[in-house]
């Protein structure tokens, strides 16, 4: 029997709805299944802003990705007039020894990424609404900026399924195995063959994907928005960058310009010191010593900015060992699985070339892209 599908995408959020978009626009006929329902708040893909940038201080492996990923965004926003993309620069701030800013300007250097390097002083006088230590330095990236996570995920599902695509929500997979020369995947609502599997499950790849042999571990992390003292003006988007600082203590946190008008402030969030769970047992309560810490930290760099706490919101990291991603044919099932998970806090500026990627793996078994960095099984001695 001939497979249903050419392909079956598992989990429609930032990287599934990429793959499906690719995979649908290069004639495959595609199923994606999704356990909620379009662009929801349930997993990672959600909160209004996620930071892009390209002097990459976690590994400059990364840099060719991003610079293939600035491309794909500026086409997504051309293909369904979307406003997905704002490059209202970015500071990678903290001592100069620090990763945050050493790790920048490595990868600045070595992939010949425009750059400056300013002082506090030059920090203070550019953008009055940080006031970073003497001691503190910043590389100031113009064309870094932010992305919007919802309007990605529903650009990729509108060209998906203008290709095409035939997406279910609320339909999450049951289970799946080989079939044949494919892939048998169950649901509560029907069984569906394919010849290949794609699988991107987010926080819930631990429970989809026991066989992988990655020790994946779930953070709840919390993002806050405030209203600052004397309102937004000086952070819109015109003067006020993105950012993230690590002081003294390793401590990071990451923030935005106020982009959604006055009621909606300007958000702001540490990076990592997450605490873990699982998808079901995430702590969706954000409690006040959470808002009293987070406005403590914020305040130390950004005076003006813990004014008036306005809300918060959760989401989840998905970590692997060494914080870098996982992107391949899947070990155990070479022929018919590509996964592409445990994107560790900061994946989702790559969306678009992992949907390219995964795309290549699917319907290839290859790509061209450098992904080597991203074989899962490097961490298989880890999960022993």
């Amino acid at each position: 029997m001939s497979p249903t599908y050419d392909v079956i995408v598992v989990g429609l959020g930032g990287m599934g709805s990429a793959a499906a978009h690719h995979l649908s626009a290069r004639g495959a006929r595609v199923l994606g299944l999704e356990k909620f329902g379009p662009v929801h708040n349930r997993g990672s893909s959600h909160g209004g802003s996620r930071i892009t940038r390209q002097s990459y201080f976690e590994d400059p492996a990364y840099v060719p990705l991003l610079l293939r990923a600035y491309e794909l965004y500026e086409r997504l926003e051309r293909d369904t007039g979307r406003d997905i993309a704002t490059l209202c620069g970015g500071l990678m701030l903290g001592r100069p020894d620090s990763r945050t800013v050493a790790g920048s300007l490595l990868s600045a250097e070595r992939w010949g990424l425009p750059h400056e390097m300013l002082d506090a002083t030059e920090i203070r006088r550019r953008f009055p609404t940080l006031t970073p230590g003497d001691g503190e330095v910043a590389l100031y990236e113009r064309r870094a900026g932010l992305l919007r996570p919802e309007n990605t995920v529903a650009a990729h599902l509108q060209l998906a399924t203008r290709a095409g695509a035939d997406l279910h929500f609320e339909e999450p997979l049951l289970r799946w195995e080989p079939y044949r020369d494919g892939v048998r995947v169950h649901t509560a609502e029907n069984t569906y063959t394919a010849g290949q599997l794609v699988i991107c499950p987010g926080a819930w790849a631990p429970r989809l994907l026991t066989d992988l042999d990655v020790p994946f571990t779930i953070e709840r992390q919390v993002m806050y928005w405030f209203q600052p003292e004397g309102g937004t003006g000086p952070f819109v988007p015109e003067n006020h960058p993105v950012y993230i600082w690590q002081d003294a203590d390793d401590v990071q946190i990451y923030g935005f310009p106020a982009i959604d008008g006055p009621e909606l402030g300007a958000k702001v969030a540490f990076f990592r010191r997450g605490t873990v769970c699982t998808p079901e047992t995430i702590e969706r309560t954000v409690h006040a010593h959470e808002v009293v810490a987070m406005a403590g930290q914020a305040a130390r760099l950004l005076p003006a900015l813990p004014g008036r706490f306005l809300k918060a919101a959760t989401c989840m990291y998905s970590n692997t060992p060494d914080e870098h991603f996982v992107i391949a044919r899947h070990p155990r099932h070479p022929e018919s699985v590509t996964v592409a998970c445990g994107f560790s806090g900061h994946g989702f500026k790559f969306v678009p070339v992992v949907g390219e990627i995964v795309a290549d793996l699917a319907l290839t078994g290859t790509t061209d892209h450098p992904i080597e960095l991203f074989d899962p099984r490097r961490l298989t001695a880890l999960s022993a």
